[in-house]
């Protein structure tokens, strides 16, 4: 009987998968990568030259990579090969976008096969399907392959040429790439747009009017003739762009009183029906969803992926990274069949709907996002899925099914009617008799169509639209007399232009061309882990690192941040994967330049100088200045004279265009928080004060000045004054002396433990209260438990397990399933520093923003992956002490590892590159060990 090995990325798909293949295959998952690019510093000593020791790419001979199996992926390369032993074909089913291509490619260049090998691709998991791609494998495509690996090198040599000038010049642990760094541009260009805006007020009048005992509301729209302004007709400095009428506060609250009255006859001038029709809206891209997942449910677009990931694994949905809105023909059928089931036949029109890409790059001819199979499961019906895997799988076969329904029609109505005229004050106050002209738009929808099972949501809008509603306007005709039932003056402002979502932010990029639908999810949340944008409900706010990085990028980098570059880069990259282009000249014209623009390796060589104090700097007034410093920006004031400058702490929840010059006028004017006594201490008699330092309010003690040393004598070293943190329950404005006092006298003394002999005692440190004994401790439930607790409830808090109360509300997620690695089950919990994915060996705290409950077991076990990849934390303070012996004993291993990587690099050279799946040529060099570094956060955030 043949065996079979089947490679797939995901430990879900092997159990998705399994049950459709027979006993003759054995499923195995590779989880994720298992090689990438080396840590330069973990190259081996003679290959620590050149561009290969800075990259780990050599740029100057034909930009050849050193790959590397992570030492969290070698046991799994293990058993793969222990599996393939024992194999008679290797088939390697990983996803079909270059990703997945370039997965099997790898898996190739290790394991490297004895036997035949053959490429799988689907884009569902479902019987069908698995048995339809079993019969119609392919050799691996080396041109997707290079397209892969090209964008690889290309953000590996982005992140580590562009990211060291941040570090310099902005701050630590910043990093910059392709996509993130455009993507962060149109945050801040977007704020500084908030920032010159200039509101302009105006005046409008609403009016209620009746007909056939039927009410409607109206908008004055005209006055003698000319049309009154809305918040269109203003540019964003507040001045008018077209000819209209502003109406002021006098003629505005005259006209509605008039009104109101019943002092203006009104007539139904004329009235102007269309037909309405609207089509709805194509099958759902990677794009698409992402922003209707954003407005309707509220998911971030990690999220959004990480819910679509679990529902392809589970065979209940198609491939969810996918450019093309287009079905195949038995899901058209499959979602007409359906439609008219549920809504009757004449919701589906005569002919099958098909959907062309309007995305800029299209990349690889994906099927839309649907639900899985030849006949969509109902919502209702789907089994094994928790709330929010049911919700987006409810928006997916919503939009798939009203995609073939019949356009909704009805007739939209616009009524203009017109009111005598009457004596209203116009702009200068003169008295004057004028005509005025209202109106009103209603639709009524006599065919509901797809609406009958979905509607798209939008984006808020920037002025308010006088929006298409489905109730009927009253039975008008024109010269008709109607009534007027109230009248209102309404004071308007024009509005800055909104802040990007999640949403309408992967709208643009995917407007621009800008990256891959299947990488902004992780831009998403790069962007906001990396300190650049905060989230402010659901609107994205740039931080003031954030201008710094780009003013430095716009100034020095121009053409990396130029939104047609970064989009062109992505066509250039289509071009490869279709053989069209060739890697290594693409790849030396972007990094050593052409005749088209510079090269990035020019740019860095003749960067000049850069003031960073200039480039961190924002004036806000004529003595303001805004600068970005260690601990986080703050307004400098400068000093009268020779005195030095004052320094304000701007608040962590102020926008950047929040900060103008009222807001900095009122910052100077405030009370200095510290500043406050709040009495002596009887014993000593030395001021207790209340202030706000970098990590919150304390109060603290105010020692007198030392005496100055006497002729000759060094100064002795001045006492430290008594400081306590407040209580999160206290604020600096309310805390008294009673209680600066009883803060000041911790660690307070519980009693004396019988047993052992310590003193027991009760304090407040960085992370709670707690109770201490010897070197023993146990947190105590509140801050309050410190002045409160006696000796017994001590002793009875020792007593138990040291996590006991911890434990038991700690876990988010259990998914009762091992790690591939470890064995042991993975689980999400909620720890003193936030929630973290463990398997009880390694722990990987959760990115802030992220939603820990949302966190599917596949990504779980990658996360978990990664950071054994990383290796432990090391102690700053052993890094330090640890180079000297280094020196030493780094040498012996390097010899070994020389012959290792002449042998790679003849092996190499002697074997040629070829087009099919069986081949095992390299023009990559494959290194036997590595560790992936923290470098690679930078590096992996490039995109």
């Amino acid at each position: 009987m043949s065996n079979k090995l089947v490679i797939v990325e995901s430990p879900t798909k092997v159990k998705s998968i399994s049950k459709y293949l027979g006993d003759e295959y054995t499923v195995m998952a590779s989880v994720g990568h298992i090689r990438d690019l080396i840590e330069p510093k973990n190259l081996p000593a003679e290959q620590k030259q050149g561009s290969l020791g800075k990259f780990s790419v050599d740029v100057d001979n034909g930009f050849e990579p050193y790959y590397a199996v992570s030492d969290a992926k070698k046991k799994t390369v293990t058993e793969l090969k222990r599996a393939l032993k024992t194999a008679d074909e290797l088939i390697l089913a990983t996803d079909e976008d270059r990703e997945g291509e370039a997965i099997a490619w790898h898996l190739l260049e290790v394991l490297k096969p004895k036997v035949p090998v053959r490429r799988m691709v689907f884009h569902e998991i479902t019987q069908e399907a698995i048995e339809k791609a079993k019969d119609a494998t392919r050799d691996i495509d080396e041109h997707l392959v290079d397209a892969q690996e090209t964008r690889r090198i290309l953000d590996r040599l982005y992140g580590y040429e562009v990211s060291p000038v941040l570090w310099r010049k902005v701050g630590p642990g910043l990093s910059a790439g392709r996509v993130q760094s455009a993507a962060t541009r149109l945050i801040v260009e977007r704020e500084r747009e908030r920032l010159a805006f200039v509101s302009a007020t105006y005046w409008g009048v609403d009016a209620d009017f009746t007909a056939s005992n039927q009410p409607f509301t109206v908008r004055l729209t005209q006055l003698d003739g000319k049309r009154v302004a809305t918040g269109r007709d203003f540019d964003d400095h507040g001045q008018l762009k077209n000819d209209v009428l502003v109406l002021t506060e006098p003629t505005a609250t005259t006209l509605a009183s008039e009104l109101e009255a019943g002092n203006v006859a009104v007539n139904v001038e004329s009235i102007e029906s269309k037909p309405y029709t609207r089509r709805p809206a194509a099958p759902f891209t990677t794009s698409t969803l992402q922003q209707e997942a954003s407005r309707k449910l509220h998911f971030s677009a990690r999220q959004t992926m990480s819910v679509a990931q679990s529902l392809y694994e589970n065979g209940h949905i198609t491939y969810m990274r996918t450019d093309s809105p287009n079905l195949s023909t038995q899901a058209i059928q499959a979602a007409r069949s359906q439609a008219s089931q549920l809504y009757g036949a004449d919701s589906v029109p005569d002919k099958p709907r098909y959907y062309g890409n309007k995305s800029k790059n299209a990349q690889e001819a994906h099927e839309a996002i649907r639900p899985a199979g030849s006949e969509f499961v109902r919502p209702s019906a789907l089994t094994g899925v928790n709330d929010q895997e049911r919700k987006l799988y409810e928006l997916i076969w919503k939009r798939t099914v009203a995609s073939q329904m019949a356009d909704a029609k009805g007739q939209t109505a616009t009524v203009t009617l017109a009111g005598a005229a009457i004596e209203l004050p116009d702009a200068s106050g003169t008295v004057t008799p004028m005509p005025s002209q209202y109106q009103v738009s209603g639709t009524v929808i006599t065919f509901r169509g797809f609406l009958a099972a979905y509607e798209e949501g939008q984006d808020a809008g920037r002025h308010d639209k006088q929006a298409a509603n489905e109730s009927k306007l009253p039975q008008l005709s024109e010269g008709e007399a109607v009534s007027v039932a109230g009248a209102e003056a309404k004071s308007h402002e024009t509005t800055p232009p909104p802040r990007y979502t999640e949403a309408s932010l992967v709208k643009v990029l995917d407007e621009l061309g800008i990256g891959r639908p299947s990488t902004y999810a992780s831009i998403m949340a790069t962007i906001q882990d990396r300190g650049y944008v905060v989230r402010r409900g659901t609107a994205l706010v740039p931080s003031w690192t954030a201008f710094s990085v780009v003013r430095l990028l716009e100034d020095h980098f121009h053409e990396l941040v130029e939104y047609d570059f970064t989009a062109q880069m992505e066509s250039d990259l289509d071009a490869i994967a279709a053989g069209d282009q060739d890697r290594v000249v693409w790849l030396g014209n972007f990094y050593f330049g052409s005749d088209d623009h510079p090269g990035l390796r020019r740019v860095i060589d003749n960067l000049g100088e850069i003031d960073a104090r200039a480039l961190n700097s924002t004036k806000l007034t004529d003595t303001a200045t805004l600068r970005i410093g260690r601990y986080g920006p703050y307004i400098e004031i400068a000093a009268e004279g020779e005195g030095d400058p004052r320094r304000i702490n701007v608040p962590e929840e102020l926008a950047p265009d929040e900060l103008t010059a009222e807001k900095v006028q009122e910052l100077i004017d405030a009370p200095v928080a510290g500043d406050r006594v709040l009495g002596q201490d009887p014993e000593t008699g030395h001021d207790i004060v209340v202030k706000d330092g970098r990590f919150g309010p304390y109060v603290s003690e105010v020692l007198p000045e030392p005496e100055a040393p006497e002729p000759g004598k060094r100064k002795k070293a001045a006492p430290k004054p008594r400081t306590a943190s407040l209580f999160k329950s206290m604020s600096p404005e309310t805390v008294t002396f009673d209680d600066a006092m009883k803060l000041l006298s911790l660690p307070r003394v519980v009693g004396v433990d019988e047993e052992s002999g310590n003193e027991v005692t009760a304090q407040n440190g960085r992370y709670g209260a707690y109770l201490k004994k010897g070197t023993d401790t146990r947190s105590l439930p509140d801050e309050d438990s410190i002045f409160t607790i006696d000796l017994a409830g001590a002793q009875e808090l020792f007593a138990q397990p040291k996590y006991a109360n911890r434990q038991s509300k700690t876990v988010i997620l259990d998914f009762g399933e091992p790690d591939p690695v470890s064995g042991k089950v993975v689980k999400v919990k909620d720890g003193r520093f936030g929630p973290y994915v463990t398997d009880g060996e390694t722990n990987v705290t959760v990115p802030r923003g992220a939603d820990a409950s949302t966190i599917t077991f596949a990504r779980a076990v990658e996360m978990i992956a990664e950071k054994r990849a990383k290796g432990p934390t090391k102690r700053r303070t052993a890094a330090k002490k640890a180079p000297a012996k280094k020196t030493t004993t780094a040498k012996k291993p390097a010899a070994k590892k020389t012959t290792a990587a002449k042998k790679a690099s003849t092996a190499k050279t002697r074997t040629a590159k070829s087009t099919t799946a069986k081949s095992t040529a390299a023009k990559k060099t494959t290194a036997t060990k590595s560790t992936p570094s923290k470098a690679a956060t930078t590096d992996t955030a490039a995109e």
